[in-house]
């Protein structure tokens, strides 16, 4: 499995809403079978239980603050997961907020995501480039 954390900009009870009309699920958990989706928050203290701090600052500075509760994404390893996972977070980002996939540690925005931004020559969710490179090391 392959993860990104989603950050939407808004209230919990829309992104819910809006999940419950995409994807099969109860008690904060959807899945469509290739992706996994899992409503997080600080509440039961697994958040961030096992990001970097730097990781949390980064979130923290591109956010404005700490955000109290995310979507954690598990993609299927069964599948490629690329336009499944930029569907979802065009879908959820509209609003604002960001995604942190596994690969980049780079925040991103819904507009980078589309404009293909490369931070450090990885796009998002760039699981191809972050393996050929730690494959050459």
């Amino acid at each position: 499995m392959r993860t990104v954390f989603v950050f939407p900009s808004g209230e919990m009870a829309t992104t819910v809403a809006t999940l419950d009309d995409l994807f099969d699920g109860q008690a904060g958990f959807w899945t469509d079978g290739q992706l996994y989706i899992n409503l997080e928050d600080t509440r039961d203290g697994q958040l961030f239980s096992d990001w970097e701090p730097d990781d949390v600052r980064l979130l923290e500075a591109a956010l404005g603050s700490r955000p109290f509760w995310a979507l954690q994404v598990d993609i299927s390893g069964r599948i490629d997961g690329t336009a499944e996972i930029r569907g979802l977070v065009s879908c959820l980002l509209q609003r604002g907020g960001v995604a942190v996939d596994d690969y980049s540690g780079h925040c991103w925005t819904l507009r980078e995501i589309e404009n293909e931004l490369r931070v450090d020559e990885l796009g998002f969710f760039d699981f191809r480039t972050y393996h050929d490179r730690t494959r050459d090391q």
